[in-house]
C-alpha cells in the first residue's frame, strides 16, 4: 500500500459536505483506506483574490492505485461534485479542487502530474490542515511542520467540527 496526500478545497455551494460526501468516493474509486482527516479551514482566496474564501482539508490514504491513476480518479470526483475544469478560471471559484500533494517519496516530473505538488511549500492553506494530520512526515526532504513555518497563516482558521 501506498500512502498519499491530498488537498481539498472548493468555495463554491456548501463546501464542506462536499467533502463529506466526496472522501469516501475518493476511497471508493481509488482502492483506499482513509487514515486522517484534518479540521476544516476557512482560508483567503489565493492566486484570484477577487472571491470568496474557500474550504480546505486535507488527507492521508492507504492505496494500491497507481499515481497516475490516482490523480485521474481525483479528477473523476471532481467533475462529479461539478467542477469543469475546461471552463474555469486558473485559480477561480469551484465547488471541489482535489490536488494530489505526494505519494510515498516518490518524485514525478510529467506534463500531467507533479510529485510533490510543486507549489506545496508556498500553500499555508495547505500546510496548515497538512500540518495537522501529518507533521513528521517528510515532503522532498522537509517536515511538514518545519515547513509550516516558513509560510504566512493570515486568514487561515479552523472551523467548528461538522459531525
Amino acid at each position: 500500500m501506498a500512502s498519499a496526500l491530498i488537498a481539498l478545497g472548493g468555495n463554491v455551494g456548501d463546501v464542506r459536505t462536499t467533502f463529506r460526501e466526496a472522501i469516501p468516493e475518493i476511497c471508493r474509486r481509488a482502492s483506499a483506506r482513509l487514515v486522517a482527516r484534518s479540521s476544516d479551514y476557512v482560508t483567503p482566496p489565493w492566486g484570484e483574490e477577487q472571491q470568496p474564501p474557500f474550504v480546505n482539508a486535507c488527507i492521508a490514504i492507504e492505496t494500491t492505485t497507481a499515481p497516475q491513476a490516482l490523480l485521474a480518479k481525483l479528477h473523476e470526483v471532481e467533475r462529479m461534485f461539478g467542477r469543469n475544469r475546461a471552463q474555469e478560471t486558473r485559480w477561480g471559484p469551484r465547488t471541489l479542487d482535489l490536488d494530489l500533494i505526494a505519494y510515498d517519496d516518490l518524485t514525478i516530473d510529467t506534463p500531467d502530474l507533479t510529485l510533490p505538488h510543486p507549489r506545496l511549500f508556498e500553500r499555508g492553506f495547505v500546510l496548515v490542515p497538512l500540518a495537522e494530520i501529518a507533521p513528521d512526515r517528510r515532503i522532498a526532504g522537509r517536515r511538514v511542520d518545519e515547513a509550516l513555518r516558513g509560510v504566512s497563516r493570515d486568514g487561515i482558521r479552523a472551523l467548528p467540527s461538522a459531525e
